[in-house]
């Protein structure tokens, strides 16, 4: 029943690559600090001739800002970072956010609010196997995310990345239409907010209240239009009955899980991706129950959408 509304033009997809990974003026310029491999034609590189363990000059952050605009997501392969490492390569994109709901996680860099231990075992399972976007409860989502596998399973524990700009642009003029100019509220009380007391939520609810973004956001730096609502955080539509706005959120939702608009990386220890927050939405595979999956996050705070 999505499809025909939808109107989704996969032969349009032959002509995305380009369309969908730069803004319509960009300059193609070389790389000539680092490679870039294509995961996957819009979204999706893999920088070699990088080590985050070492300091960024101003020429190297200059080069891979302009890559993962391009790309959105970048992966780096055996990189030997510890915590400090990690923060300290983040940071060139700006202040390190602490998460509220992880708070001072113990974690293989030492205890501290900034980085969060994503650790899943025989013990705890994976939830994030949902198609999100990071924070966007804030009224400032982050910029980006920087995460690194620490130890990953034999098999499966893959994470999935999906271009919202091509969602956007693949949509039916018909919901385009729809969507134009509308807003939507984002909170955590239906996420983080089910694992905690009704007392922990009486206390945070004041600094995190529920928060108004547009559907569909402008980027900061490249101009693209880029979806902006997902299952995890986004609550309903301004100034539609629920039933309505969950309709409508169900069809956008299902924009964002073509297969055409996204890349899957399979992590090995050592391994990093830096992902654009604000133009992706990111997805974790909850597949490999009980092996052990330990990764570390850093966030880069971000701006407020418009």
């Amino acid at each position: 029943m999505f499809e025909n509304f939808l109107g989704t033009d996969l032969g349009y997809l032959p002509g995305l690559r380009l369309a969908g990974r730069v803004p319509g003026d960009w300059t193609d310029e070389p790389y000539s600090r680092f490679s870039v491999t294509p995961v996957a034609p819009t979204i999706g590189a893999v920088v070699e001739g990088v080590d985050l363990s070492q300091a960024i000059d101003d020429e190297l952050y200059q080069q891979l800002n302009r890559a993962l605009l391009e790309w959105k997501v970048l992966f780096f392969r055996d990189q030997d970072l510890d915590a400090d490492q990690q923060m300290a390569a983040a940071a060139h994109w700006g202040q390190i956010e602490a998460h509220p709901f992880y708070g001072a996680a113990s974690n293989f860099g030492g205890p501290r609010a900034e980085i969060q231990t994503l650790e899943k075992g025989h013990a705890t399972t994976g939830n994030e196997n949902m198609w999100h976007t990071d924070v966007t409860w804030r009224e400032t989502p982050s910029l980006g995310a920087i995460l690194r596998a620490i130890e990953v399973p034999p098999v499966g524990g893959d994470t999935l990345w999906a271009d919202t700009g091509a969602a956007y642009e693949c949509m039916a003029p018909e919901l385009k239409e729809r969507i134009e100019g509308r807003t939507a509220i984002h909170d955590w009380i239906n996420s983080f907010g089910l694992a905690m007391t009704e007392e922990d939520r009486n206390r945070l609810r004041p600094d995190f209240p529920p928060v108004e973004h547009p559907i569909v956001r402008t980027h900061p730096e490249t101009g693209r239009k880029t979806l902006f609502v997902n299952r995890f955080f986004t609550q309903h539509i301004v100034g539609l009955d629920q039933d309505e706005s969950d309709h409508l959120l169900d069809l956008l939702y299902y924009q964002a899980t073509f297969p055409e608009y996204q890349c899957r990386w399979k992590w090995r220890s050592g391994d990093v991706a830096f992902w654009d927050n604000r133009a992706t939405q990111h997805y974790a595979s909850s597949d490999y129950y009980p092996q052990r999956r330990i990764m570390e996050r850093v966030t880069i705070c971000g701006d407020r959408p418009y």
